[in-house]
C-alpha cells in the first residue's frame, strides 16, 4: 500500500505533468465503489483545470479550477501508470484523459481502488503535522495496542501498516503497548518517531526513484522486511499478527500493558 512517502512523490510528479491541464475525458471502468454515478463524476470534472494535487493522509487530492475535488485512495494494490493514446494496462479501474493527449490509468487488480467526489476532509491532524503534545492527549483513555491505534486513522491520518512497524522500532515501542499505558516520556519519543522516520524515506525514495507515480520496493525499512530474518542491526524480526495486520518488530522493543 502506498503511504504517505510514496504519495508526497507521487504529488510531485503528477503535478509536475498535469496541473494546468484541462481534464478531456474520465471514464470508470469499474464502479462498483463509487458512491455517486460516473456522470456526476463527468459533470463535475471535464472541461475544467486541473489546479493541485495534494495528499490528504492516505488520499491524493486532485483539485480543480471549479472547486471539485477528485479524490483517490490507492488501497492495497491500486497502481498509477501513464499513457498516450490508448491504455493498455490491465485491471484498468479509471482513466483520466487530459487536454494534451497525456493518460493517467488507475489499476488495481483486486477492484478495491476508491474514487470519490468532492470528499469530506477528515478534522484527525496528519501524521506529519502533528500539534505539539497533540499524542500525549489523544492516546490517554485509548486501551488498544498502540500499532492499532495509529494505523486505524481515528487517531492519527496518514499511516499504514509497513511504516507503523518502523515508527514503532526506531521509537523502542513494542506494537503490542496499550497506547494509554506508554508514559508521557515516550510518546515524545514516538512523536518524533513518526516524522523522522517518514521524512527519511520519502528522501530515499525520491532520491532513487525520482519520477516515480508507483509504489517501489522497501528493502531499505529496518524491521519490515517480509523477505528477512533479521534488522539491519542483526536483531530477530518476530512476525505476529495484530488486528488482523501482519507486524514485524523485534524481542527488544518496549512493551507497557
Amino acid at each position: 500500500m502506498p503511504e504517505i512517502p510514496d504519495l508526497n512523490i507521487f504529488c510531485t510528479n503528477l503535478a509536475e505533468r498535469l496541473v494546468g491541464k484541462k481534464l478531456k475525458d474520465i471514464r470508470i471502468l469499474i464502479d462498483r465503489r463509487l458512491k455517486l454515478p460516473e456522470a456526476d463524476f463527468k459533470t463535475a470534472l471535464e472541461a475544467h483545470k486541473l489546479v493541485a494535487i495534494n495528499r490528504v493522509g492516505k488520499q491524493l487530492y486532485f483539485e480543480f479550477a471549479n472547486k471539485h475535488v477528485l479524490s483517490l485512495q490507492l488501497m492495497l494494490y491500486g497502481s498509477m501508470h501513464w499513457y498516450e493514446g490508448k491504455n493498455d494496462n490491465k485491471f484498468t479501474i479509471a482513466e483520466l484523459q487530459f487536454s494534451d493527449g497525456i493518460g493517467l490509468a488507475i489499476t488495481d487488480w483486486q477492484k478495491a481502488v476508491i474514487l470519490s467526489l468532492d470528499p469530506e476532509v477528515s478534522k484527525v491532524p496528519d501524521a506529519l503535522h502533528l500539534p505539539v503534545g497533540y499524542l500525549v492527549k489523544a492516546l490517554k483513555g485509548k486501551n488498544k495496542p498502540i500499532k492499532t491505534v495509529l494505523q486505524e486513522g481515528k487517531v492519527v491520518q496518514g499511516i499504514g501498516n509497513a511504516y507503523v512497524d518502523e515508527i514503532l522500532y526506531a521509537a523502542n515501542l513494542s506494537p503490542f503497548s496499550i497506547a494509554a499505558k506508554i508514559p508521557e516520556k515516550k510518546i515524545g519519543v514516538l512523536t518524533k518517531a513518526i516524522e523522522e522516520v517518514l521524512v527519511e524515506a520519502e528522501a530515499h525514495i525520491r532520491k532513487n526513484f525520482p519520477d516515480t507515480i508507483t509504489e517501489k520496493e522497501r528493502d531499505f525499512l529496518k524491521v519490515h522486511l517480509p523477505k528477512h530474518k533479521v534488522t539491519p542491526k542483526g536483531e530477530p524480526i518476530i512476525v505476529a499478527e495484530i488486528a488482523s495486520r501482519k507486524t514485524y518488530y523485534t524481542e527488544g522493543q518496549e512493551l507497557f500493558e
